[in-house]
C-alpha cells in the first residue's frame, strides 16, 4: 500500500490524501472543497485502476475555472502512480 498525498491548485479543496494498492484506488480522501462532491469523487474512483480513473476525470472543468477537483485528482493519481 503506497499513500500519497497531492496540494491542489486552482480549486476549492487544499488537500487529496490517495492510498494506492499498486495500480488501483484503495482510498482518495479530499480536504475542503465541496463536501458532497468531493466524497461522491472520492467513492466512484475507488477500486478502479488509476489510468481508468484517470481516463473518466482528467479535463473536467468547474465553471470557469481551467480545472476541478476531478482534474485535480486525476493529476494527483498520475504522481502517485510514478512516485
Amino acid at each position: 500500500m503506497k499513500h500519497y498525498t497531492y496540494i491542489p491548485r486552482c480549486v476549492c479543496s487544499r488537500q487529496i490524501d490517495i492510498d494506492l494498492d499498486g495500480d488501483v484506488i484503495e482510498k482518495v480522501t479530499f480536504t475542503g472543497g465541496c463536501s458532497g462532491n468531493t466524497q461522491g469523487v472520492a467513492a466512484l474512483v475507488k477500486g478502479m485502476t488509476v489510468d481508468e480513473a484517470v481516463r473518466r476525470i482528467a479535463g473536467i472543468r468547474c465553471g470557469f475555472k481551467s480545472t476541478s477537483c476531478p482534474d485535480q485528482l486525476a493529476k494527483a493519481l498520475t504522481e502517485a502512480l510514478n512516485a
